[in-house]
């Protein structure tokens, strides 16, 4: 007989309950409670959202360009970045305010905690692979001429990475299993068919490494080489979150104390996990 496959949210890092240490909306440092925490990610995600609604504005209406917004993995990855930012923003706020008893997440379905847990993984490596490409293959000397090409280039391929560091570095979100790369390179991989699909119906490609052009295994390497460095920033963004739980653990016993300070009876229900 032949196996059936079945699929475990667990394997995926969605516990049952979901989330009982509250590391999703709790920070391991003092100065930043979840009313704090939740204030910073708000104010993120006003700013990414501002940054995609100036940017899609002016190149529709300035530049031109607006039809092939959603065509770049630099806009669809700092479109995902300004989600999780309301996301995550909301669901501390209401941790916050609900005295840090439960946050709406927990009760939610578990189709929709498995999508916020993808969501956190991809916004702490797509950003540092999206920079690191841009940097090493993409910018020119004219990337930050001009006032609204230097901030719109600073936003989006250099502040983008700080605001996954803050979340990799400053929150007690635990690291992503190895589960999560898969769908990581699958997103990743999927882009292809849009940036082609782009050409097909646009005439131009996203990136100029993508062109086959005359040296077509150029862009295979150039596909792989970008696979390859995505599992390397997953597996580095891993081990830091992890170093990052285990200073947490050695500074204040759990993620649950870091988060929720006078509650020791926390610590048990943490160990058992």
């Amino acid at each position: 007989m032949k196996k059936k496959l079945s699929f475990s949210y667990a394997s995926f890092g969605v516990s049952t309950p979901f989330d009982r240490s509250f590391a999703h909306v709790t920070s391991p440092l003092p100065f930043l409670p979840p009313s704090v925490l939740g204030a910073v990610r708000v104010l993120l995600a006003v700013y990414t959202l501002l940054v995609i609604v100036v940017i899609l504005g002016l190149e529709t209406t300035v530049y031109d360009s607006g039809s092939s917004y959603l065509s770049y993995f630099t806009s669809l990855s700092y479109i995902g970045l300004c989600a999780y930012f309301w996301a995550s923003g909301v669901q501390t706020i209401a941790f916050a305010r609900a005295r840090r008893i439960c946050y709406p997440l927990q009760k939610w379905p578990q189709p929709l905690q498995l999508m916020h847990a993808l969501l956190y993984t991809s916004i702490v490596v797509y950003p540092i692979l999206v920079t690191i490409v841009f940097w090493s293959l993409l910018s020119s000397p004219q990337t930050l001429e001009g006032t609204y090409n230097a901030w719109a280039n600073i936003s989006r391929h250099i502040l983008n990475s700080f605001f996954a560091l803050f979340e990799i570095a400053c929150t007690n979100v635990s690291p992503p299993p190895w589960s999560h790369l898969g769908p990581v390179l699958i997103v990743l991989m999927l882009y292809l068919g849009v940036a082609y699909i782009t050409r097909a119906t646009q005439g131009f490609y996203t990136y100029t490494f993508l062109d086959p052009g005359s040296h077509p295994s150029l862009v295979a390497a150039y596909v792989f080489g970008i696979a390859a460095g995505c599992c390397i920033v997953f597996a580095v963004v891993k081990g830091v979150i992890t170093l990052r739980c285990w200073l947490s653990r050695r500074r204040w016993g759990s993620e649950v104390d870091a988060g929720r300070p006078g509650q020791p009876e926390a610590l048990d229900e943490w160990e058992e996990v």
